[in-house]
C-alpha cells in the first residue's frame, strides 16, 4: 500500500484513557486504545497524509439523492471502496424520493440494482414527508454507524429525525446550481439510544481514495472478487491484459458498465496520483 502519514492520529470513535492535569479542570489523552477498524481518505489540505474519518464503527451509511441535488453514482463506488478497504459493511439510502418524477425513478430502480447485484443494502426514503422511514431505526440500532454524503442530501436531516432533541441545522439546496451547502464542518458523534451511535461526518464534495495500489482496487469492487481468480495475470488492472476474466464478465453482463466506467475512473486517479508522488 502507498506509504502515507495519518493527519489526525486520534479521531472520533477512538477509545482513550484520560487523566486530569494537574491543577486544572481539563483532561489529556495518556494512551490510544487499539482499534478494531478505522475508515480514512486523502486529507484535502495536505495530500501526503491520510486523515482518520473515524474508527471503531460497525457500519457506513452513505446518503445519496438523485435529484436536488443528484449526486453522481460515481461518488458512491468511491466510498464502497474505502468501506470495503477498512472492511467495513455499507448501507446506501436514497433521500428525496417524495420529488422524484418519472424518468427519476426509473434511475433509482436502475441504481437499486446495480448496488443490491454488487451486494449492498439499498433503501429509498423522503425525511421530509415521511416515506419509508420506519427503516431507519432498523438499519441504524445496536450499531455505531458512520453517515456520510455530499451536503444538500438530506444527511442532516435524517440524523434530526433519529435524534430530534439535537435540532441540528439544515440548509436547502440552491436553485441555481442544485448543490447543498455546507451544515457540518467537523466530525461529530451523536447518540440514538444507549446502544446506537451516529458518527456524522462533514458534507464532501470529492472523495479521494487514500492508502492502495492499481493491482489492489478491483479486490474491492464487490463484485468483480469472484472473477478476479480465473484472470490469467495475478497483477491484472483489468484493461489492456490478454485472458482476463474481468472484461470478460463485463461482456457478458455481470459487471455493470457503470461500475466498470468509475472503476476505471479511480484506476486513472491512483494512477495519476501514484505518478505525483513518484516525482517528489
Amino acid at each position: 500500500m502507498v506509504d502515507k502519514k495519518f493527519s489526525n492520529p486520534v479521531a472520533v470513535g477512538d477509545w482513550v484513557n484520560i487523566e486530569l492535569e494537574p491543577g486544572q479542570n481539563t483532561y489529556m489523552i495518556n494512551e490510544l486504545l487499539d482499534r478494531k477498524n478505522y475508515i480514512c481518505r486523502t486529507d484535502p489540505h495536505r495530500k501526503a497524509h491520510k486523515q482518520i474519518i473515524a474508527s471503531n464503527v460497525d457500519q457506513a451509511v452513505i446518503v445519496t439523492s438523485l435529484f436536488q441535488p443528484r449526486v453522481p453514482l460515481g461518488f458512491i463506488d468511491r466510498f464502497s471502496v474505502i468501506a470495503e478497504m477498512y472492511h467495513i459493511p455499507l448501507q446506501i439510502i436514497f433521500n428525496k424520493c417524495d420529488i422524484y418524477d418519472d424518468d427519476t425513478q426509473q434511475k433509482f430502480i436502475e441504481a437499486k440494482s446495480i448496488y443490491e447485484d454488487a451486494g449492498y443494502k439499498v433503501h429509498l426514503v423522503s425525511i421530509q414527508q415521511n416515506i419509508n422511514t420506519d427503516i431507519l431505526n432498523s438499519i441504524f440500532e445496536n450499531k455505531i454507524s458512520l453517515i456520510s454524503g455530499q451536503s444538500g442530501v438530506g444527511k442532516t436531516a435524517l440524523i434530526n429525525y433519529l435524534c430530534p432533541d439535537l435540532g441540528l441545522k439544515t440548509q436547502q439546496v440552491s436553485d441555481a446550481n442544485e448543490k447543498g451547502q455546507h451544515t457540518t464542518t467537523f466530525a461529530e458523534m451523536h447518540s440514538v439510544n444507549a446502544s446506537s451511535f451516529i458518527i456524522d461526518t462533514p458534507g464532501v464534495k470529492e472523495l479521494s481514495i487514500a492508502d492502495i495500489e492499481l493491482d489492489e482496487i478491483s479486490h474491492y469492487f464487490a463484485e468483480m472478487r469472484k472473477f478476479l481468480p480465473d484472470c490469467k495475470f495475478n497483477n491484472c488492472i483489468h484493461i489492456d491484459e490478454p485472458d482476463c476474466a474481468i472484461k470478460s464478465a463485463l461482456e457478458q453482463g455481470l459487471i455493470h458498465p457503470i461500475r466498470f466506467g468509475s472503476y476505471i475512473s479511480i484506476i486513472q486517479e491512483v494512477e495519476n496520483g501514484l505518478k505525483f508522488w513518484q516525482k517528489k
